[in-house]
């Protein structure tokens, strides 16, 4: 598909317009794409291997520089993510993509070893009842376990990306205090994560929750260490990547078609669509070096796949103005 002549996002701006964020000089931004991995594994139609490897490799295709392309997690828990060891492995890696995948645990980093794993991710929360649903444990003794994989990976010379779940709301106890976030972010960089997401894992935050998230995270935590990840439930989460790019936050996490959710948040939507983040991203004229005709191309794939319509409505606009000519 072509939309050359359509998109009114090419990084064109109007004569005397510039990004809304300041720090404008830093005019890149490094999406990471999770589709692979948090987008599908809430997803009850089981793709096949085969269809998750022609998808990440479209992916960087496209040129998105970071994929998450597995979690070695039981298949009791998550049986959409079964076939890992056979999507590490399928994996056509290209020079200078980071490809990475989730490991809950010290089996699953061994297991992720024995794929030829260079990367992983790990997560915590500040949550005490999504903690208990999620990895049958509090808040603390989760992180216990996530510092000795780190420290195992480590060893491996395996580099750490974390994640922490509920950072702006939980599905259980609400709203999320700062003073709670704070303490596990920084933990994680201690232990030696190269960078922490941020999860607004049901996608309650708002730019007032997310500008006050961060605020608190930069006294202590320099913002280069930081990343976004944010669902759009409430079709917030746009939003709150601009006051996140406002703080200087340069790393955003998104998913092809929005696809997403979480087993373990009840009714949780989808990530941010990576179309949507990318055509928002070229409106401001902040470089991301990803084909956005080739995203809407993927994003049909994976839908057709899934026999589901896709949830990013720069899509759905596209494909209607494709429609129309």
């Amino acid at each position: 598909m072509s939309l050359r002549l359509l998109s009114f996002s090419r990084g064109r701006m109007v004569s005397g317009c510039r990004p809304f964020f300041s720090a404008a000089s830093t005019s890149h931004v490094q999406i990471v794409e999770v589709g692979a991995r948090d987008g599908l594994q809430n997803e009850k139609k089981l793709i096949p291997s085969a269809v998750k490897l022609e998808l990440i490799h479209r992916l960087v295709d496209a040129g998105l520089p970071q994929i998450e392309a597995a979690s070695f997690v039981s298949p009791k828990w998550v049986p959409q993510m079964g076939d890992h060891r056979e999507v590490m492995l399928g994996l056509q890696k290209k020079p200078g993509v980071r490809y990475f995948a989730l490991v809950p645990n010290v089996q699953g980093l061994q297991a992720a070893v024995e794929c030829g794993a260079k990367e992983i991710a790990v997560f915590s929360t500040p949550s005490e009842t999504f903690s208990k649903k999620n990895a049958n444990c509090s808040s603390e003794e989760s992180l216990k376990r996530t510092m000795k994989v780190i420290e195992a990976a480590k060893k491996h010379k395996i580099d750490i990306r974390g994640y922490t779940s509920c950072v702006l709301g939980c599905p259980y106890e609400g709203a999320m205090d700062p003073k709670r976030v704070v303490p596990f972010c920084e933990k994680l960089l201690e232990s030696g994560c190269y960078e922490v997401s941020l999860g607004d894992t049901i996608g309650a935050g708002t730019p007032g929750s997310m500008d006050k998230l961060l605020r608190a995270l930069k006294a202590s935590i320099p913002v280069e260490k930081l990343a976004v990840h944010c669902h759009d439930t409430y079709g917030q989460s746009l939003a709150n990547i601009l006051v996140a790019l406002e703080h200087g936050v340069r790393v955003v996490d998104s998913s092809i078609a929005g696809l997403g959710g979480c087993p373990y948040a009840p009714g949780a939507s989808g990530n941010v669509a990576t179309e949507d983040l990318v055509y928002m991203l070229n409106g401001l004229g902040v470089k991301t070096n990803v084909d956005l005709d080739k995203l809407l191309d993927i994003g049909q794939f994976i839908c057709k796949q899934l026999d589901r319509p896709t949830a990013s409505r720069a899509a759905q606009a596209l494909y209607c103005k494709v429609k129309r000519t």
